[in-house]
């Protein structure tokens, strides 16, 4: 009876704050992709679902070997000379992570050591998250993307691909080619406690 009781209530306080709380994230969703589509107008179904896993997932899917990790950076850095976007801005929903361009190391804004050591150490403290389970978020921020009438080139194909991926029970997703072409895009993701704690005051 007691336990009875006990799941009453807790069904009932899920009831109440369940609005409340489904607000907010539609807010949030909103509000990044408003941002993403202001900065980068160029964007597609694929470049926005790209912001929203790297928010969830981190870098963790390209730092399970560091010398490799290391590797690609540095052959990156000497793939190009100009540099374009922010220095850092805040993805996703939660804003967990930053993208931080590889231009504070191309401009000496921040030594290359320093750089990599915050980079994998934001592999750190990512809660983890099964791929269903991001699957279920995603569809819930694509049915907002979708009633935001952003028309967006090749949205159905995109949005297949990406449901396909997931179905696969793979997470990771690219840029669309667009987007690299209009907008050359060099960064890493490194966790928002890094980035405001140890570095933003070395870009001051």
């Amino acid at each position: 009876m007691k336990q009875s009781l006990l799941i009453t209530l807790f069904l009932l306080l899920c009831q109440w704050i369940s609005p409340a709380g489904e607000k907010d994230f539609q807010q949030s969703v909103r509000q990044a992709v408003e941002k993403q589509m202001q900065t980068y107008p160029k964007s597609t179904l694929k470049d926005l679902y790209k912001n929203f896993f790297q928010d969830k997932f981190g870098p963790r899917h390209i730092i399970s070997d560091t010398t490799a990790a290391a590797n690609y950076l540095r052959r990156e850095l000497a793939s190009y000379t100009e540099t374009e976007g922010e220095v850092a801005e805040p993805i996703g929903w939660e804003g967990n992570f930053y993208r931080v361009n590889l231009s504070v190391i191309k401009k000496n804004q921040l030594p290359y050591p320093v750089f990599f050591d915050a980079f994998i150490r934001s592999v750190n403290g990512i809660r983890p998250v099964t791929v269903a389970e991001w699957q279920e978020e995603w569809n819930r921020i694509e049915a907002i993307i979708r009633s935001m009438n952003l028309s967006l080139p090749n949205y159905e194909a995109d949005k297949k691909e990406i449901d396909d991926r997931l179905n696969r029970g793979e997470y990771v997703g690219h840029h669309s080619k667009q987007f690299e072409d209009t907008y050359s895009p060099h960064y890493r993701i490194i966790s928002k406690e890094i980035f405001e704690k140890e570095l933003l005051s070395l870009l001051q």
